[in-house]
């Protein structure tokens, strides 16, 4: 095969931008997912019946449903839905960018949010009861004792489901939103170079991935050792 790596080099400054949009989606989403799906995961372990169904329903619902369908959905459907609602002329412009973000976050917090159910109930409970004892309210026994000890303790699933993530995010180049693998697109059918630059892309994420997997072990067995 004749392959010619100097498109990868010529483009590099065109993929690093690909490249930035790529970390700072992954970092938003997986900010907004955590936060999210640990309000979704509070909600699931609730006495309130209605509220925990709520929260199951819409966890269930998203975990069952291809990304790549959420995607599509909200870049297409939810600007019409807006647009009956509201009366509008035109339908709602949300944007490649903003729906990917948006859409990213709603999702992840699904995943996210059953990883902090683990967390939260891995935490005896007699930890709770001692919080009580000690005169603090439920939303005081959280924040200081309970999710501060679950957190830490899902730390290493955390940081291999934002792996996940960022692997994830070359989906929102069906959408036209510029991200890595969006990037590497363009630039392989401008000057017909796919093999080239798809090697590249897929060399970038081996590195990268294994990289980050190989370090939150190191992280998880640290963590076994302390415990």
């Amino acid at each position: 095969m004749n392959l010619d790596f100097s498109v990868v080099t010529n483009a590099l400054p065109y993929l690093w931008k690909g490249m930035q949009y790529t970390l700072q989606l992954t970092a938003t989403s997986a900010v907004g997912g955590l936060f999210f799906g640990t309000l979704l995961a509070l909600l699931r372990l609730s006495s309130n019946k209605i509220l925990s169904n709520l929260a199951a329903g819409y966890v269930n619902l998203m975990r069952s449903i291809p990304l790549v369908l959420v995607i599509f959905w909200f870049f297409f459907l939810v600007p019409l839905i807006a647009q009956g609602i509201t009366g509008a002329e035109r339908p709602l412009q949300i944007g490649a960018e903003r729906t990917a973000m948006i859409t990213f976050i709603l999702f992840e917090a699904a995943y996210f949010c059953e990883i902090m159910r683990a967390g939260i109930q891995s935490i005896p409970r007699g930890q709770v009861h001692s919080a009580y004892a000690l005169g603090l309210t439920y939303g005081q026994s959280m924040r200081l004792v309970i999710l501060p000890q679950a957190f830490r303790n899902m730390i290493p699933v955390l940081l291999t489901q934002t792996i996940i993530l960022f692997q994830d995010t070359s989906l929102v180049y069906v959408i036209s939103a510029t991200d890595f693998v969006g990037a590497a697109s363009k630039i392989a059918q401008r000057d017909s170079r796919l093999v080239e630059m798809y090697l590249f892309v897929a060399a970038v994420y081996f590195v990268l991935c294994y990289t980050l997997s190989y370090l939150v072990k190191l992280l998880q067995k640290r963590i076994a050792v302390i415990r």
